[in-house]
């Protein structure tokens, strides 16, 4: 059976959601397989809707017809490449980059290749190649440059404005903005930015406007996030903030058609401000700010310029509707009101706003769309992005706040079992990877869902370190992976108990990557609260961080580690639970992927051999074949979540 063939089953499947009930709790499969899309867009006139859709390791580019969902076109790269970014350049034309996949827990990496190719599959055409020349410089050597794409210019259906920068030195250097024919692949520059290491942020005419420039260094060459940001006066660059000389972080977000420049102010105290920014003056009106959390999600308007509403998250999101004179805010609230509970957003329209592909997700939605018809006012089903699952049968998941040890507020949430009371159930902890910039959300997760499905509670707290409440909040986990950061985790665990909601003689710890750390370096802090750890694709060694792994491979990945680990070997053998495996003294689960760049295998093989020497042997460990730094594969993902489940079932089972 072709991929054509296969996906049209598939298709025909997920427009019709499951919604027979049984006593059995639903397959593992069903929670652990891939998506039926990831990003969808619809094009510029409406006639075509195009969507990503996960094969595992592979992500493709598949084209319908918008009226009917019949499949078109299915856009596939050789050698294990994936789609990532797409967009829609005229109303039959996409553009699309491409990335190889590092595993679940993993940013993909961009090779610097760009595709441009007609709904209907014909003119395709190779643009941009990493290293490679363009069509206009055949007789010159072209630099390594990275493109972005910055706007797809809605009056012109046959070039675009993209962003290079050239990786000139470590940090990379001598960013630029193209126009670029989709055609031909031709292209010729608007302009180049300030200094090293900038992002270009166009002005209405869809020229260079700004640049947001940042580093990692410090005037002793350590790590420290500095930013400047400029505006472009002719050919000439005029500085408008440093963050060195006032703290204060500021970037522009856009420019609307009508001139307004939408800005982000940060004064590394509390969560971003949004406003605009006068671009004579360079004063900042502020438009929004949260006290405690960052803006997650900004809601524009259909014809991008106005900022309709902003989402904030420190528990379940929260929208603030930001210019109540939009017509589209109106639109953006009759439609929440519809979907009461759940998370609505503008998932993509065409270019006259006429036609709006809406997003419908909540904790116990996996997500769906619809197709709202501006003219008649209604909302069409389009699909479901898991139709295999329930949401009637699915947990929810309740936020919650507390104060950890130190006095500091911590946010979290606590998935519970469709139909529990909530009162005395097994619970697994569940710390996020990072730890310093990830987070947990209200939002699905299938993992969380998984185990609530088997009866289990299940706790995420948002620690010191995670993003989304500032970056003073981030950066206090910084040198805090064995000290603050697990406090907090043991503070919500002991939380859970003292609300009743956890029976205390049955509670095990899961993470992956940062998550499988904490997942044995929190029994080592808190001896007795845990009944069995399940490590996944985890750090155990810091010294070993230092040496093995991509992040020690860059100047600034250095000193990423120095500031987070600190420099004393002692501190790193301390924050080690490999080194101090003689104290994890309950029953342990190990998991890793055997091509992981991040943490390498090397990291679960130190943590098992340290495990062994202390007369506590893991019940298991897994070094999947082919895995990176989170398993893609189903059999594979089947095959440990089998054996986790199972693992949890021994130690705290029903």
């Amino acid at each position: 059976m072709t991929y054509s063939s296969r996906f049209k089953l598939a298709l025909a499947a997920f427009i019709v959601s499951c919604s027979v009930h049984a006593a059995a709790p639903q397959p593992i499969e069903d929670f652990v397989s891939h998506p039926s899309y990831s990003s969808v867009r619809i094009s510029p006139n409406g006639e075509y809707l195009a969507m990503t859709v996960d094969k595992g390791e592979q992500d493709v580019l598949v084209v319908l017809r918008t009226a009917t969902l019949e499949l078109l076109k299915v856009n596939q790269l050789p050698d294990d490449k994936s789609v990532g970014s797409f967009h829609w350049v005229s109303p039959d034309r996409l553009m699309f980059n491409a990335v190889k996949k590092l595993g679940g827990y993993a940013q993909p990496f961009n090779t610097g290749e760009w595709f441009a190719v007609n709904a209907d599959g014909s003119q395709p055409r190779p643009l941009i190649f990493y290293g490679t020349r363009d069509a206009t410089q055949r007789g010159k050597t072209v630099g390594n440059e990275r493109f972005t794409l910055l706007d797809a210019l809605k009056d012109d259906d046959t070039q675009v404005v993209m962003q290079a920068a050239s990786p000139r030195s470590s940090e990379g250097a001598g960013t630029e903005a193209f126009l670029v024919d989709t055609f031909t692949g031709r292209r010729s520059s608007l302009g180049r930015a300030p200094k090293e290491n900038c992002s270009i942020v166009l002005d209405a005419e869809k020229n260079p406007g700004f640049a947001v420039c940042s580093s990692s260094k410090d005037d002793s060459g350590e790590y420290d996030e500095r930013t400047e940001l400029y505006r472009r006066d002719g050919r000439s660059w005029t500085l408008l903030n440093a963050s060195k000389s006032d703290g204060q972080h500021m970037s522009v977000i856009r420019t609307a058609d009508d001139g307004t420049v939408f800005a982000e102010l940060d004064d590394g105290v509390r969560p971003a401000a949004l406003g605009t920014l006068d671009m004579e003056t360079g004063a900042f009106s502020k438009l929004f700010q949260d006290e405690v959390s960052e803006a997650s999600t900004l809601i524009w308007s259909t014809d991008g310029n106005a900022l309709v509403a902003v989402v904030t998250e420190a528990g379940a999101p929260k929208v603030t509707l930001v210019d109540e004179t939009n017509p589209d805010t109106e639109l953006y609230a009759s439609l929440a009101a519809a979907f009461e509970g759940q998370m609505v957003d503008f998932s993509s329209y065409t270019r006259d706003g006429g036609t709006v592909v809406v997003s419908v997700s909540s904790d116990s939605n996996p997500g769906e769309l619809y197709l709202y018809d501006r003219a008649s006012g209604r909302a069409k089903f389009l699909m479901h992005r898991r139709p295999k699952l329930d949401k009637d049968r699915m947990a929810s998941v309740k936020p919650f706040t507390l104060s950890a040890r130190d006095g500091r507020r911590l946010h979290g949430f606590l998935t519970l079992p469709n139909g529990s009371n909530g009162k005395g159930l097994p619970l697994i902890v569940n710390p996020h990877g990072g730890p310093i910039g990830p987070r947990d959300h209200w939002s699905f997760n299938p993992e969380a869902q998984l185990f609530a499905s088997r009866g289990y509670a299940v706790l995420q707290v948002n620690y010191r370190g995670s993003g989304g409440y500032g970056k003073e909040f981030r950066d206090a986990g910084h040198q805090q992976w064995g000290q603050g950061i697990q406090n907090d985790i043991i503070d919500a665990t002991q939380w859970a108990v003292g609300q009743g909601h956890a029976d205390p003689d049955r509670i095990c710890i899961y993470g992956g990557s940062f998550g499988g750390y904490s997942a044995l370096m929190a029994p080592i802090r808190a001896p007795g609260m845990f009944k069995c750890a399940f490590g996944y694709v985890g750090v155990y060694d810091v010294d070993m961080m230092f040496k093995k792994g991509d992040i020690p491979e860059t100047e600034s990945g250095q000193r990423y580690l120095r500031r987070t680990h600190g420099t004393s070997t002692a501190f790193w053998a301390e924050n080690s639970p490999a080194r101090r495996a003689a104290e994890v003294k309950i029953p342990v689960y190990l998991a890793a992927g055997a091509r992981d760049v991040r943490t390498p295998p090397e990291q679960t093989e130190l943590m098992d051999k340290a495990l062994r020497a202390a007369g506590n042997p893991p019940e298991g460990m897994i070094i999947q074949s082919g895995e990176m730094h989170g398993f893609y594969d189903e059999a594979a993902r089947v095959k440990l979540y089998t054996a986790m489940l199972e693992f949890f079932s021994r130690h705290i089972g029903q």
